[in-house]
């Protein structure tokens, strides 16, 4: 599917070079990987924020 996007050359630029990829293209898809990659690492630190640091699942057993 072809999208045009104004992207900002200075920045898409400095991302092709940071990433050592041959074109502007595969660096879009990378950094977009990389985003949606830190997007979801954010979100399981939050949910491990949640949880209990000890958990003591024998305590939980009856018999």
């Amino acid at each position: 599917m072809a999208t045009n996007l104004a992207i900002d050359n200075e920045l898409l630029n400095e991302a092709l070079e940071m990433s050592g990829l041959k074109t502007k293209k595969e660096t879009v898809n990378f950094v977009l990987k990389e985003f949606i990659n830190r997007r979801k690492q954010l979100e399981i630190k939050e949910i491990f924020g949640k949880m209990d640091p000890d958990p003591d699942y024998k305590r939980g057993r009856t018999r």
